[in-house]
């Protein structure tokens, strides 16, 4: 366990950072400069952001080219930089008075190839072996979670789509989290707490005198009681009604922000080869509007999405007082000192905003209710 307190890191730390352009150290030149440095770190398929405010009152500073790659470590004197990757400068703006320059360059040079719609079919393969396809196409690697790699794909079409959109379709239906760090995409179980190759993150814990602010949210979770999927079984000749319970597992004392569903299957009248499958009530369910292959992609999807409200439904986020450059998405945090709703839920990190500016370096966090060690149980019945 991490423990965060304002007392770890002293009193006479200062920020610092290195900067280097198509791979020219250029760190002296805007820290005389520096009007503000904020890096947004993504979990999602969203490129991580670093945006530069520079001051140019005197006229000297010269426009970087789009294109230019940036690469930035960041954090505390005496303690060591982090390494948090490299950027390709996609907007440069020139504005006064007084005069400035700002930069904005992202993790992944989205004006690419990922970006072209394409026509492709994929038959009788693995999620990650797809993964490893579109990847391989754009000249980057890939990494699945072990958990997700072996998931079998019958058929799925591309048509007319670019390879971000479809990575994020083939996500959404698959339970996982698509994103690009470092020149590799990478296939997350999000909110598990774990990197991409299965391991758990080591935990952080924050304290409320770690904070310069602090939000709290939930949402209204009688919005959604369940998720409805559907497929159309057209493998049996004269298809009978099916029943399909799905529940998933109890802790012993599970907190009051965490609902479970509960699950059945029907099959509407004069719809003999379309089977739907309910996760939650039917009263006030989410419906997902694909028709999908099978029984299998179904209940996966249902689940992926019933996963997804149920970690956005509370969301916390707080600044911290001193930066944090080592912290990443998907690390499980505890924190104390506010309320007990609060202190009681389990969270993983989704985004961070690091700020450097004349007020010093903080960092954002954004959390969302960590779902961990999730079981369902699954029985079938034939009318």
């Amino acid at each position: 366990m991490i423990d965060l307190k304002l007392t770890d890191a002293g009193a006479s730390l200062a920020p610092d950072f290195t900067l280097t352009l198509a791979g020219k150290d250029i760190t002296r030149n805007v820290s005389e400069r520096l009007l503000s440095l904020t890096l947004t770190d993504n979990r999602a398929f969203e490129a991580d952001t670093l945006t530069l405010e520079i001051d140019d009152t005197d006229g000297l500073v010269e426009l970087p080219t789009r294109g230019a790659v940036l690469a930035l470590s960041l954090g505390w004197k005496g303690s060591g930089l982090i390494k948090k990757g490299t950027f390709t400068v996609t907007q440069v703006t020139f504005s006064g008075a007084p005069d400035k320059v700002s930069i904005v360059a992202n993790s992944a040079d989205f004006r690419g190839s990922l970006n072209v719609k394409r026509e492709a079919s994929y038959h009788d393969t693995t999620l990650s072996a797809v993964v490893s396809q579109v990847a391989a196409r754009n000249g980057l690697t890939s990494a699945v979670a072990p958990a997700l790699a072996a998931i079998a794909i019958p058929h799925i079409d591309q048509s007319m789509e670019s390879d971000i959109a479809f990575l994020t379709r083939l996500a959404g239906k698959n339970g996982a989290e698509a994103t690009i760090k470092n020149g590799s995409v990478l296939f997350l179980q999000p909110g598990q707490g774990t990197t991409v190759s299965g391991q758990p993150i080591a935990p952080l814990a924050i304290t409320r005198g770690a904070g310069d602010s602090h939000a709290f949210a939930i949402a209204d979770r009688v919005a959604y009681t369940g998720v409805i999927a559907s497929w159309l079984n057209t493998a049996v000749p004269n298809p009978q009604a099916n029943s399909v319970t799905l529940n998933r597992k109890r802790a012993a004392a599970p907190p009051a922000s965490a609902a479970h569903p509960r699950a059945q299957a029907t099959m509407p009248a004069g719809q003999a080869k379309a089977e739907n499958y309910l996760m939650g009530e039917a009263d006030n369910a989410f419906v997902l509007t694909e028709s999908f292959n099978s029984k299998e992609e179904a209940v996966r999807a249902a689940k992926a999405k019933w996963d997804a409200l149920q970690r956005s439904a509370a969301t916390f986020n707080i600044t911290l007082a001193m930066g944090r450059a080592d912290l990443y998405p998907e690390t499980p945090v505890t924190v104390s000192g506010f309320k007990r709703v609060i202190d009681s839920q389990q969270w993983t990190i989704k985004k961070l905003d690091h700020s450097l500016d004349n007020r010093g370096f903080t960092t954002k966090v954004y959390l969302e209710a960590m779902l961990n060690n999730v079981e369902y149980e699954e029985s079938i019945s034939q009318a």
